[in-house]
C-alpha cells in the first residue's frame, strides 16, 4: 500500500498533490485516470480519492471518503532534542520517533552542543517519508533549532497549552566511581512518574549531557529530572526511548 500526503484535504473539492508526490503516483507507479489512492493531511485523517487528472506535475484527485485514524493519540507529545554531530543519527531519531508517535519535535542548542546549524528543509523530508512508510495519519511538526534559555523561557507551544503538560528533563547524576556495576541512585524513572494520557514534553540533552546549570534552570522552570533507565544512552537512543515509553503507557 502506498500513501500520499498532502497538507491540505478538502473532501468537496479536487486537490493538487505536491509535484513529488504526483511524479511519485504517476511517473514511478504509473496510476492513471480512474484510479484510487490513500491520502493523509498529516493531521490524524486518512482520505480516499480517485485520480482525475494523471498530470506528472500536478496530479488532480476526487476525495471519495474520509477515514479518521482509529489510532490518533488524544495526548500530545513533545521531544526536545540537542541535534547530533552525525547528522545521520539525527535523522534515525527523526524517522524512529514518527514512526513510533510524536507530534513535536523541538531541536535546541546547549552548552556542550556540537551541531548549532541545522536544514529544517531536509529534516522534514525526512519526517514525510517516515510518516508515509509506516502509514501513519499524523505528521511531528519540527520546530526552528532555538537555544536552551529561550526554550526554557517559553517551552510550551500553542498544542502544550491546549491543557495541562508534564515536563521533564532527562538527566543522571554523575554516578560514583566505586560501584560497578553504576546504577541510577536517583531511581526517578521517566516510567514511574508520567501520569497517563497527560500532554507531556521531554527534553533529551546533547552528547555529554546537560550541563548542571542548564538542569538546575530547567528544573527552576517547571521541569522534572528523570532517568530513561540505569544504561548511559545515546542522544538519538534516548529520544527513541522517551517517545517509546510514553506510548507504551498509554495503550
Amino acid at each position: 500500500m502506498n500513501l500520499f500526503y498532502a497538507r491540505e484535504v478538502t473532501a468537496s473539492v479536487p486537490l493538487l498533490l505536491p509535484e513529488e508526490e504526483s511524479a511519485h503516483c504517476i511517473r514511478v507507479l504509473r496510476m492513471k485516470i480512474g484510479d484510487v489512492i490513500s491520502l493523509t493531511d498529516g493531521k490524524g485523517m486518512f482520505y480516499e480519492g480517485k485520480i482525475i487528472s494523471d498530470h506528472p506535475k500536478k496530479c488532480a484527485i476526487q476525495v471519495v471518503r474520509s477515514i479518521p485514524d482509529p489510532n490518533k493519540r488524544n495526548f500530545s507529545l513533545s521531544i526536545a532534542i540537542a541535534p547530533t554531530k552525525n547528522m545521520d543519527r539525527l535523522e534515525w531519531f527523526l524517522e524512529k520517533a514518527t514512526e513510533i508517535g510524536c507530534d513535536e519535535i523541538i531541536p535546541i542548542k546547549c552548552q556542550h552542543s556540537e551541531r548549532t546549524i541545522i536544514k529544517t528543509e531536509r529534516l522534514n523530508k525526512v519526517i514525510v517519508s517516515a510518516m508515509k512508510q509506516c502509514l501513519k495519519s499524523q505528521l511531528p511538526k519540527l520546530h526552528e533549532l532555538q537555544d536552551f534559555k529561550t526554550f526554557i523561557a517559553s517551552p510550551l507551544t500553542p498544542l502544550l497549552k491546549e491543557r495541562g503538560t508534564q515536563k521533564f528533563i532527562g538527566h543522571i547524576p554523575e554516578l560514583s566511581e566505586s560501584e560497578f556495576p553504576p546504577r541510577n541512585p536517583e531511581g526517578k524513572f521517566l516510567q514511574n512518574i508520567y501520569k497517563k494520557q497527560e500532554n507531556v514534553l521531554i527534553a533529551i540533552g546533547p552528547e555529554g549531557g546537560f550541563s548542571e546549570e542548564e538542569v538546575t534552570l530547567a528544573v527552576q522552570n517547571g521541569f522534572a529530572a528523570v532517568s530513561l533507565g540505569h544504561s548511559r544512552l545515546r542522544v538519538e537512543t534516548a529520544g527513541v526511548v522517551a517517545c517509546s515509553t510514553i506510548n507504551t503507557i498509554n495503550l
